[in-house]
């Protein structure tokens, strides 16, 4: 389902729009979103992204031009997520924190990583398949692992300057 409130530039991509879930977000121009997603309210995707199947985006994302989100991403915004409070009443907005997660542009996320809540994926920073990424990642760095550590450096073929020209 792709909700009314959607925010859609000119020639963004949604493989199967019946089987995508998108709310209230911005999918920025030429991004290419695939089956299974869903993109919450308050989430920002930026230009020529590709957000690959049964990914998970949600409210307070923002991920910058073009990003690759491999398959099976989740990202989170809660750092304690509960059901109910103390009392047994169900949660509502009021009763959890908000954090916010921002990727970096041509950052790399390969599948199934998670992304936990309040975290900056830098620009250019690689994502390894199934990383949990609990902590910033630096710009053009290279993450594996659980929790995810610093493996690498992006070479030099994929130098800021070479980022920068691509985006622009």
């Amino acid at each position: 389902m792709i909700s009314l409130d959607v925010i859609r530039e000119e020639g963004v991509v949604i493989h199967h729009p019946d089987l995508v879930n998108l709310y209230g977000c911005t999918i920025g121009a030429g991004s290419r979103i695939g089956t299974f997603v869903e993109i919450q309210k308050n989430a920002h995707i930026g230009r020529h992204c590709k957000i690959s199947s049964h990914s998970f985006i949600c409210e307070g994302v923002t991920i910058e031009d073009g990003v690759f989100v491999g398959h099976g991403v989740m990202f989170t915004n809660d750092m304690y997520p509960r059901a109910v409070n103390t009392d047994g009443s169900l949660q509502c907005d009021s009763d959890w924190q908000l954090l916010t997660t921002r990727v970096g542009r041509r950052a790399s996320i390969g599948s199934n990583a998670t992304i936990l809540p309040g975290v900056t994926i830098g620009e250019g920073a690689q994502i390894g398949a199934g990383a949990v990424v609990v902590k910033d990642v630096p710009d053009f760095t290279i993450v594996a692992g659980v929790p995810a550590r610093i493996i690498g450096r992006v070479k030099d073929e994929h130098s800021k300057a070479a980022i920068m020209e691509a985006v622009s």
